[in-house]
Parts: C-alpha cells; structure tokens; sequence
C-alpha cells in the first residue's frame, strides 16, 4: 500500500500567496500553473490519484512533484537543470572568438603618413580564416577547435571572410572591367516597355 503523500503546509503566508495566485494564473508558464494547482489541491486535502485524475496526469507525478516541492519550496516547481553536455568555453570566452573575429588580423599591411604600407605583426595572418581564428583564440589561453569556432561565428552571423585583396586596387593604371565589349551581347532593360 503506498504511502499518503501531501503537500507540506506553507512556510509563511507569502508563498502561499504566490502559489495560490501561480494556481489561478492565465499567463504563467502551463508548466508552473499545473505544478501549482497540485500543491494547491493537496492542501485541500485532495489525495494523489484524485489530484491526477483532475489534472490529466499519472499520479506518479504528482508525487514527484509534492516530494520536491517539500523539499525545495516554491523553487521546486521550476524544471531541474537540462540534460545534455555542458558548454566547454564560457560566454566570456565566445565573446573574445566574437572580438577576434571583427577585429584588424596582426599581418594586415596599413598605410602609413608616408604612404608606405607596414604590418603590425610582420609574421601574422593578413586576414582572418578559421584556422588563423583559432591560433589566436588558443594563444589568448581558449580551449577551442576549428568547428567550434565555425559554428560560433555562424550562429552569431559574423563574417570572417572577407574579399580578396586582388578586388580593388589603389594603382591608377588598373581599370574594371566594364559593361561587355562585344555588340553581340543582347543589353536587358529594366522597367515597362
């Protein structure tokens, strides 16, 4: 024979005002409203299996639930921790990567007053890849691989990168290409005719 199982009564007149109005919320989580109104019922008196029969759940849990709520309080109604694997780097880490990424590569060539270009890090990536990405992150002490770093730069929508440096020109005798030079080339107009 199982054992009766009730909520214990309240701690103070506070949480039971939180739980009686959580119990009675239409804009709550469903989750916490539910968990609420079986606290609710068995101060009631209500016993476990009428308490599931009323709110269309199995009386095991309804019994998990008043267990832990008698040992956790009002905390207890809130979900436990998700499973899955925990997250190796930090947010403060992810933001560095994040920083790296949208900051000046150490190889880049700038110009100087005198118009002379000159790198920062003569020995350093001129542009940023992955694998450049992830030395620097490794360096600054980041415990991360290559995919880590793709899939964090994707999931925060940060280019890393960026046009070849053959696209544009600052010499005055290099000309774009321009519209097509053959007159065979149909021109496709825009707009009503």
């Amino acid at each position: 024979m199982p054992k009766l199982l009730f909520a214990r009564p309240p701690a103070d007149t506070d949480e039971e005002r939180k739980i009686r109005k959580l119990a009675g919320s239409r804009h709550a989580p469903g989750d916490w409203i539910m968990r609420a109104k079986m606290i609710v019922a068995s101060w009631d008196g209500e016993r476990t299996s009428v308490i599931a029969a009323q709110l269309g759940c199995h009386m095991q849990t309804v019994r998990e639930r008043l267990v832990r709520f008698n040992a956790e309080g009002v905390d207890g109604l809130g979900d436990l921790p998700g499973a899955g694997r925990k997250r190796r780097i930090t947010e403060r880490e992810r933001g560095r990567i994040i920083a790296l990424a949208r900051s000046d590569p150490p190889g880049r060539p700038v110009r100087d007053d005198a118009g002379g270009l000159a790198a920062a890090d003569e020995h350093g990536p001129p542009q940023w890849t992955l694998n450049s990405l992830t030395e620097a992150a490794q360096a600054e002490g980041i415990d991360v691989h290559r995919s880590q770093v793709r899939r964090i730069l994707l999931a925060e929508k940060v280019r890393w990168r960026h046009t070849r440096s053959w696209v544009h020109s600052e010499d005055p005798d290099f000309a774009p290409k321009g519209r097509r030079s053959s007159s065979s080339t149909p021109i496709r107009r825009s707009g009503p005719r």
